[in-house]
């Protein structure tokens, strides 16, 4: 009896070894399609807009309309290419206000950085790119996701130079006791993950999978055929050291900005997602404490759609933006 139970574990031990080497097999594989194939291909692209000098890099400043106020879209982590990805909102907010795209170190055509991705280095970048690019402030800051963060700790230092924050789905700077959290924001976890995604992306099997997700870029929502084409390319390349220290620093520098007064004197208006209210944990609680944290000159409006609803949403963003800018002139 032992004797055919140690046949049937040398099998299932070589059964394992086989998938392990086609596993390793198809990677080697795939890591050298990829590297030969399409390392470069996003070097036919040129940057829709200017590139400017902050602390000896490349930055990448992408604008249009000539508005009196200018709105400043910055991005939450994870966009491949903000330019192409903004393309639809920038065009229809132009049409009445000078709007600007700031790519981040690490992200679009900027190029990547060590410097350390606090909300310091983030608003002091911010600030030295708009400056080189000659846009002056005051700004209407309309930060997305995570650049909520930066935004709120931009107008805490530099009240003067934020005449109002337009928030598109922002994270909420508050406490959040949640098991699930905790777990996303576990270092460990996030050294996992990004680990995985460079993986991932290393070998080419992003490539695959991103082809398969459906994506609301489309013409029927105001993309043209390039900045569809533009952004798919880059969101094969999307993950690098930039992102992932990003990614690492994202809970200190919540933290970071709990622990701030915001200016009472900046008018906020805060677009909150549909997914946001009712699909997140405590999602509703969490959206109140973060009203209530930014004080009695804030406004909200709900949004029918998901945490990317300026790609499908942008005449409601755009008709929330004048209303709310002609009140608060």
């Amino acid at each position: 009896m032992s004797k055919i139970k140690k046949k049937k574990g040398k099998k299932i031990l070589r059964v394992f070894a086989w998938i392990l080497g086609i596993i390793v097999c198809l990677n080697v594989i795939g890591f050298a399609i990829n590297k030969i194939f399409f390392s470069n291909e996003l070097e036919a692209i040129s940057p829709y807009g200017e590139m400017v000098e902050v602390n000896n890099q490349n930055m990448h400043v992408y604008s249009m309309g000539q508005g009196e106020k200018t709105i400043v879209l910055l991005p939450g982590t994870g966009a491949p290419l903000p330019s192409a990805d903004f393309g639809p909102l920038m065009r229809e907010l132009s049409k009445a206000y000078k709007v600007v795209t700031v790519e981040y170190f690490g992200v679009g055509f900027s190029d990547e950085t060590d410097t350390p991705r606090t909300n310091e280095n983030y608003t002091e970048e911010i600030r030295t790119a708009l400056s080189q690019a000659d846009i002056k402030p005051p700004y209407v800051l309309m930060p997305h996701s995570v650049s909520g963060v930066y935004s709120e700790y931009y107008a805490s230092n530099y009240p003067e130079e934020v005449s109002a924050i337009i928030m598109l789905d922002t994270s909420p700077t508050v406490k959040i006791e949640s098991k699930m959290y905790s777990f996303v924001y576990d270092p460990k976890i996030i050294k996992i993950l990004n680990g995985s995604l460079m993986l991932m992306q290393e070998t080419g099997l992003s490539r695959i999978i991103n082809g398969l997700v459906t994506s609301t870029q489309t013409v029927e929502n105001d993309y043209t055929e390039k900045e569809i084409r533009d952004h798919q390319l880059f969101s094969y390349h999307l993950f690098n050291k930039t992102i992932n220290n990003q990614i690492r620093s994202s809970d200190d520098n919540i933290n970071e900005v709990i622990s701030t007064v915001f200016p009472s004197e900046v008018p906020v208006l805060k677009l909150i997602s549909s997914y946001a209210q009712k699909e997140v944990e405590n999602g509703e609680e969490l959206q109140k404490d973060h009203l209530k944290r930014l004080g009695a000159n804030v406004e909200f409006q709900m949004i029918d759609g998901s945490h990317t609803f300026y790609q499908t949403n942008v005449k409601d963003i755009t008709e929330a933006t004048s209303t709310f800018l002609k009140k608060i002139n």
